[in-house]
């Protein structure tokens, strides 16, 4: 079978309030399995939440009680990999029957990452991804990902790569995710720019890969937290990440236009026969690498 449907899940945590975005990934999932799709696509930190907006009281060289109190609500919301709340999860997905990329902000200790999990349809877990640079403000509230956590997944429709958002613009690590033969890469991320269409749409070309991007459509309506006050605003229909969520071919055709300002499950067929036609005459791991010029070294240990 060389034919399969793919579908990006738009929409908001609900941030610090995790049993309720826990209530809203079944539902989404649910809503996305009955479009017949055979991968869905969760927003970056969709488990968890993504806080844009706020800056939990830092500044250089200080922290405010306040600050920390508020990240201290942040990490209750984080769940660990292994948890009631990642067996609930992985039974919704055995229940649907659909391949998830889910973005989740994992607990370890006292450090929380953004991380990705991508979950077969049997709800075992095939691939879980740290992410390697959180970019910015996110370096306060996450630590860095290593080595270890950027393989493939090998799911029943192929090869299944991913990363987070800006991690798309690590051309080693892209590189490294192309090597280990990426069929359909997957991008939880919360880039809601005009620019991150033609991101995208490079890496398809380059990867010679279907590209699927979810990103989270978000209000400040959709925090509980009554001390949460966003640079962007306090209103409720206050928009705090626009989504952009879409669907990209290995030759870079917009399968599924990004869709902005409201919640949306985006979806496109896809035929992996077309990733041979298209690597007729691009593949950047074989005929159109020149291993005798360049190499290419990574280091997958664990590093503690």
């Amino acid at each position: 079978m060389s034919k399969f449907v793919v579908a990006a899940v738009q929409a908001g945590s609900k941030l610090f309030d995790t049993d309720a975005t826990l209530s809203l990934f079944a539902s989404k999932l649910s809503e996305a399995a009955k479009t017949g799709a055979d991968l869905v696509v969760f927003p970056e930190a969709f488990i968890g939440g993504y806080p844009k907006g706020i800056d939990f009281g830092v500044r250089v060289g200080m922290r405010s009680p306040a600050g920390r109190e508020q990240f201290r609500q942040y990490i209750d919301g984080a769940i660990e990999r292994h948890s009631p709340q990642m067996d609930e999860i992985r039974s919704l997905v055995k229940e649907a029957q659909v391949n998830v990329v889910l973005g989740i902000i994992e607990r370890e200790g006292g450090t929380l990452y953004c991380s990705s999990a991508t979950i077969g349809r049997d709800g075992d877990i095939l691939a879980w991804h740290r992410k390697l640079m959180p970019t910015a403000m996110e370096k306060v509230i996450w630590g860095q990902g290593d080595g270890s956590t950027i393989e493939v997944a090998k799911s029943d429709m192929g090869v299944l790569s991913m990363a987070i958002c800006w991690e798309n613009y690590m051309p080693l690590l892209r590189s490294h995710l192309y090597s280990q033969g990426t069929q359909v890469h997957c991008v939880p991320t919360v880039d809601d720019r005009d620019v991150w269409l033609p991101t995208l749409q490079m890496i398809a070309l380059e990867g010679r890969c279907f590209v699927v991007s979810a990103c989270q459509f978000m209000t400040v309506g959709d925090v509980s937290a009554d001390w949460f006050e966003p640079i962007q605003g306090t209103k409720p229909d206050t928009v705090l990440i626009r989504g952009g969520s879409c669907i990209i071919s290995p030759m870079g055709e917009v399968l599924a236009a990004p869709v902005f300002n409201k919640e949306a499950i985006v979806s496109a067929g896809i035929d992996m026969d077309e990733l041979k036609r298209a690597k007729f005459d691009l593949d950047v791991s074989g005929h159109y690498s020149r291993p005798d010029v360049f190499k290419l070294s990574v280091d997958t240990r664990p590093q503690k």
